[in-house]
């Protein structure tokens, strides 16, 4: 029998990609590896989801095949810890590179518009140009000769071509006019050309990093959550200020008003109210008192508490939830997968298209023929960056995912955020998705006012001895103390049986009573059918004559959920309710919360055949439930969605987690899924326009017509306004309400 080999999936930083292409060249650089087995490169936050045999797998020898084309792959702790500088390094320096390039480009400008007739104006043009065209944008050069050497091209391929051949042959014209005069022409130069695009496309980058950074805002904040310094109580008592590193599982630390829980773990002593907005999405502080737990990142508000530590460092609610949100931003959509393959075969195209227009241009353009080709090969190389193509499906995603994780809302990869945009019908488990969970007494009726009093012990001796789920809501509710019995029998599927005082006492369900032959009193009979109406559960206790008491329990409906379930229908969503519950109850669950269509008595196998069935009709099924009980329905529904219920929530099993276990996040978070997916498309959308208009204008597809040729100074801020308008599209989701 063949097993499953042990792989590992990691998140490295890249550095120095500039395109989607350049991704494209990392990503097959990285897929080729030994051991790697899949290989996701995410060009708006810069990193590589890697998923890789360990036993196989060589980082280092990734670091060096990805520096062999240009990049560079961050795989040490300390490299990776210092990205946030290296990032901000990297940004101070392109700015500066940016105002530089303005600087010299600016004076060119005015030159080449108002004083071409000025003495020595080619020479005094071309000392300013070369500092922008070579040192400023040096990089697009080394760049470019690193992807030809291993026979690719990126945006890097496309400025260096447009502004070096600009730059050539204003050189050329400038030294030698000769050539151009002897044969009738004027020598035009083009260095301002040259000039004016590389720092527009420096000031495009600049612009596009800032805004990329802030894409990546939700997971700085929720890092920024975690306190420094805690303070830790020593074994004799006193306090001392450790570092958040230092502590270890089973510290006790303490907590002062005002202050962020530094790790998880559980209340020894003290109380007090505890904000969890933060990861929840919940805006209610929450109660802490003696054996609550608290996470994390978390702020405490009113009372100082103590609290031992259970989870420390990776092993916390909040480090686990910034792992997901991470591997979630660098995961790909379906959809990406499709835009990254174009970016791979775009930039060969565009310089075959750029070529066609130069050659179309020197055979019929007449006398300017070459001038204009020339003029045309460089606008189209310099008009057709595949940077907003590449920028706009990631940095929707990431903002998304991003938005999520602030409102409580875990989506495992960017797969399951487009599943989502499509749910048409969601299946809830009742217990503990619909309802609270928790089994709770809603009431009590004993056939005399004195029977609880001499009884009441026997009862709760009977169940605090029971292993079903509602006894303990029965121990719970009688503050007496349990009868010592002589005698406890479990009688499976009907209750249990024990004796005290010589005498046998029963309690459980109707069934037993009638096959022991107990009677009941009319008054216990009509109240224990009030409460069946209720949809309560009714527990019997009595003796081996009568029955003596009817205990109702309920789990009662979380306060959200009918408005949740309402909000789904609005939405178009059909909302199934599927129970192991009897039907009685189910109805009055169904009726409480709005819900239309419901199934109860169903196994786990019935939920997963009843989604199949949905499936089958072409339906897009989401399913809700705890990921434990349900893993069956979960595993055969389109979009599994997990409740939480603290640090044992399912992440890994569901395809949605989400950290309230509020019903109310399921349409917050397929509503984020829709926006999210729309806003993907509509930046496809700007990026294919943008380039279908672009690049025919370039090649002056309407000089014949109108006598319009695009300039390539205008193409260069085209191009730059193309990359910033995407990621601004996608920044738009940061402030809008789901």
């Amino acid at each position: 029998m063949q097993t499953k080999e042990h792989t590992l999936k990691q998140s490295f930083p890249v550095t120095g990609m500039s395109c989607a292409a350049c991704a494209g060249s990392v990503e097959s650089m990285l897929g080729a590896q030994p051991g790697v087995r899949s290989a996701a490169v995410n060009f708006a936050n810069n990193t590589a989801l890697v998923e890789y045999v360990p036993e196989e797998a060589d980082p280092a020898a990734w670091k060096k095949a990805i520096q062999s084309i240009g990049y560079d792959l961050l795989t040490d702790d300390a490299a990776k810890e210092s990205l946030a500088e290296h990032q901000q390094a990297h940004y101070t320096t392109l700015r500066n590179k940016t105002r530089l390039a303005i600087a010299f480009s600016a004076p060119l400008v005015v030159i080449g518009m108002f004083f071409m007739d000025m003495p020595y104006a080619n020479y005094i043009m071309w000392a300013l140009a070369t500092p922008v065209v070579l040192v400023f944008g040096r990089q697009f050069f080394i760049n470019a000769w690193k992807q030809a050497r291993h026979g690719k091209a990126n945006m890097d391929t496309l400025v260096a071509l447009s502004t070096g051949i600009a730059y050539l042959f204003s050189v050329f014209n400038t030294v030698n006019p000769a050539f151009w005069h002897s044969r009738g022409l004027h020598a035009h130069v083009y260095f301002e050309a040259a000039a004016v695009v590389v720092a527009f496309i420096l000031l495009g980058k600049m612009l596009e990093e800032k805004a990329k950074a802030s894409t990546s805002s939700a997971i700085k904040k929720l890092m920024s959550l975690q306190p420094n310094t805690v303070v830790r109580i020593g074994k004799n008592g006193a306090e001392e200020v450790v570092s958040l590193g230092d502590v270890e599982v089973n510290d006790l630390l303490l907590v002062k008003p005002g202050e962020q829980v530094p790790v998880d773990g559980t209340l020894v002593s003290g109380r007090s109210y505890v904000d969890e907005s933060m990861i929840t999405g919940e805006p209610v502080p929450v109660a802490k008192e003696e054996g609550a737990t608290v996470f994390a990142g978390t702020l405490n508000q009113k009372g100082s508490f103590r609290f031992r530590a259970q989870q420390v460092g990776s092993g916390t609610l909040l480090a686990q939830i910034i792992r997901k949100v991470q591997e979630a931003q660098g995961s790909k959509a379906p959809v990406q997968k499709l835009v990254d393959k174009i970016a791979g075969i775009f930039v060969p195209v565009v310089i075959g298209i750029a070529v066609l227009a130069f050659l179309a241009w020197v055979i019929w353009g007449g006398s300017n023929g070459v001038t204009q080709g020339l003029l045309a090969l460089v606008t189209v190389l310099v008009i057709a960056c595949p940077c907003a193509l590449g920028l706009a499906t990631p940095t929707a995603v990431m903002v998304g995912m991003g938005k999520g994780a602030e409102n409580g809302i875990l989506i495992k990869d960017a797969e399951s955020l487009e599943k989502a945009y499509r749910v048409e019908a969601l299946i809830l488990d009742k217990t503990g998705t619909i309802t609270e969970g928790r089994p709770e007494v809603a009431g009590e009726s004993w056939r005399e006012s004195g029977d609880r009093l001499q009884y009441g012990p026997v009862l709760a001796g009977l169940e605090a001895q029971s292993e079903h789920p509602l006894a303990e809501a029965i121990v719970q509710y009688f503050p007496l103390d349990p009868a010592r019995l002589e005698h406890f029998e479990s009688l499976t599927g009907r209750g249990v049986q024990g004796a005290f005082s010589g005498k046998t006492f029963y309690a459980g369900n109707r069934a037993l009573l009638d096959e022991q032959g107990i009677t009941i009193t009319d008054t216990l009979q009509q109240q224990a059918e009030k409460w069946q109406e209720q949809a309560f559960t009714v527990i019997w206790f009595a003796d081996d004559k009568e029955a003596l008491a009817a205990i109702a329990i309920a789990d009662k409906v979380k306060p959200g959920s009918a408005a949740a379930i309402q909000r789904l229908q609005q939405m178009g969503v059909e909302v199934y309710m599927l129970t192991g519950d009897n039907g009685q109850t189910a109805a009055a669950v169904a009726k409480e919360t709005g819900i239309r269509h419901f199934k109860a008595g169903l196994l786990p196998d019935g939920k997963a055949s009843f989604i199949k069935e949905l499936q089958q009709q072409g339906k897009t099924v989401a399913m809700a439930g705890d990921g434990i009980n349900d893993s069956q329905a979960l595993a055969q529904a389109d979009v599994s969605i997990a409740m939480g219920k603290g640090t044992d929530i399912a992440m890994d099993v569901a395809m949605m987690t989400l950290i309230s276990s509020d019903l109310q996040q399921i349409p917050k978070a397929i509503r984020l899924s829709r926006k999210t997916v729309r806003l993907i498309r509509q930046n496809l959308f700007w990026a294919f326009i943008y380039n279908v208009i672009g690049i025919p204008l370039a090649a002056g597809a309407l000089y014949a017509s109108t006598g319009f040729i695009l300039n390539p100074m205008i193409a260069g801020a085209a191009m730059a306004l193309s990359s910033v308008s995407v990621v601004s599209n996608s920044l738009r989701l940061k402030w809008t309400r789901i």
